[in-house]
C-alpha cells in the first residue's frame, strides 16, 4: 500500500499546475505529484471541509483523496483540468466518509459556513437567535441524503457552476439541476414550511 503523503495546513492560493507536471506525475515522477498536492491542497481541502463539515474529517477525505489520485494518476487522459478530475475523487472520499457518518448526522456540519454567518454578535438575544438557526440548518442539512448535500454545497457553498459540479460528482448536468432542486426544496420545507405544509405535516 502506498505510504502516506505528509500534507500540509491549506497554503495560501498558488499558480495553477501546469501541464508538463501533470504529465511528469502522470510518468511516475513522485517530486512532481508532490509539487501537484502543493499546489491543490488548499482547494481540496476547502471541497472537502465544505462537504464533510468539520477540519478532521476534512483532513482524511484530503488524505485519501490524494491517496487515490497518487494510485492512479497513471490512467489520467487529461480530458479534463486535473483539478476537476481531482474534486471529482475529493468529492467520491467525501460521500464514503459521510456514509460511514450517517449515525452522527447531527454534527456532520456544524461548522459549514452555509449554516449561518459567525461574524459575533454582542446582543445575547441575536446570539442565541444565531445560535437556534445554526442548529436548525445543521439538521436540516444533515437530513438531507449524501447525494443531495453534496450538490447543495458545491453550489451554494463553493460557487461551482453546474458543469463543474456534474463533472465532480461523475452524473449529468441535467442530474446535478435536479439534484439542487430537490435539495433546496426540501432545505425550504423544512425550515420555512408554507401553510399549507404545516398543517399536512400536523396530520400525518
Amino acid at each position: 500500500m502506498a505510504r502516506a503523503l505528509h500534507l500540509p495546513v491549506p497554503p495560501a492560493v498558488v499558480a495553477r499546475p501546469d501541464e508538463a507536471l501533470v504529465a511528469a506525475a502522470r510518468d511516475g515522477d513522485r517530486a512532481a505529484f508532490e509539487e501537484l498536492v502543493r499546489a491543490t491542497t488548499a482547494d481540496t481541502y476547502t471541497l472537502a471541509l465544505r462537504l464533510v463539515g468539520n477540519e478532521e474529517d476534512a483532513r482524511d477525505v484530503v488524505q485519501e483523496a490524494y491517496l487515490r489520485a497518487y494510485r492512479s494518476i497513471g490512467r489520467f487522459r487529461g480530458d479534463a483540468a486535473f483539478s476537476t478530475w481531482l474534486y471529482r475523487i475529493t468529492a467520491n472520499c467525501a460521500s464514503t466518509s459521510l456514509g460511514r457518518r450517517r449515525r452522527h448526522r447531527h454534527e456532520a456540519l456544524a461548522e459549514d459556513a452555509l449554516l449561518v454567518d459567525e461574524t459575533p454578535e454582542r446582543d445575547p438575544e441575536l446570539q442565541a437567535a444565531a445560535g437556534a438557526l445554526r442548529d436548525e440548518l445543521t439538521e436540516a442539512l444533515a437530513e438531507l441524503p449524501p447525494r443531495l448535500r453534496a450538490v447543495v454545497v458545491l453550489r451554494d457553498v463553493y460557487d461551482l457552476p453546474h458543469e463543474a459540479i456534474a463533472a465532480e460528482l461523475g452524473i449529468s448536468v441535467s442530474a446535478a439541476k435536479v439534484r439542487l432542486h430537490r435539495a433546496r426544496r426540501r432545505l425550504r420545507e423544512r425550515l420555512f414550511p408554507l401553510p399549507g405544509e404545516e398543517l399536512e405535516a400536523h396530520a400525518v
